[in-house]
């Protein structure tokens, strides 16, 4: 069974940062696409970064200069370093893969996602 295990939330002071890391288990084939999102209660889930096999990387606005996404192929692992936090940063946030494996249900940037991790809460105080 594949699956996306996040890790690394928690709550932290503005200003402050978190790694979030996702692992993919279950699949021993490489991912053309992974991304991380967010959603923010009561708001539609929103991309934040993602990166394509061939390295490229794309980020949202609000976290351009502050986030940074980064993929580890020979562990098939996908991390998200996050500085410089503030309130607006606070959600839940989830781990995504493009695994060919069904029906892609987000975009972001070059890619479409199937697979989804269970989401890890990010808390950024004032």
């Amino acid at each position: 069974q594949v699956q996306l295990v996040e890790s690394g939330g928690g709550s932290v002071q503005s200003g402050g940062s978190l790694r979030l890391s996702c692992e993919v288990s279950g699949h021993p084939y490489g991912t053309r696409c992974m991304a991380w999102f967010r959603q923010h209660p009561g708001k539609e889930r929103e991309g934040v970064a993602s990166v394509y096999m061939d390295g490229t990387t794309t980020y949202a606005d609000s976290v351009k200069g502050r986030f940074t996404i980064s993929k580890d192929n020979g562990k098939n692992s996908l991390q998200l370093q996050m500085n410089s936090l503030n309130p607006e940063d606070t959600a839940t946030y989830y781990c995504a893969a493009d695994l060919g494996l069904g029906i892609r249900s987000s975009y972001f940037g070059r890619c479409g996602f199937d697979t989804w991790g269970q989401g890890t809460q990010v808390t950024v105080s004032s």
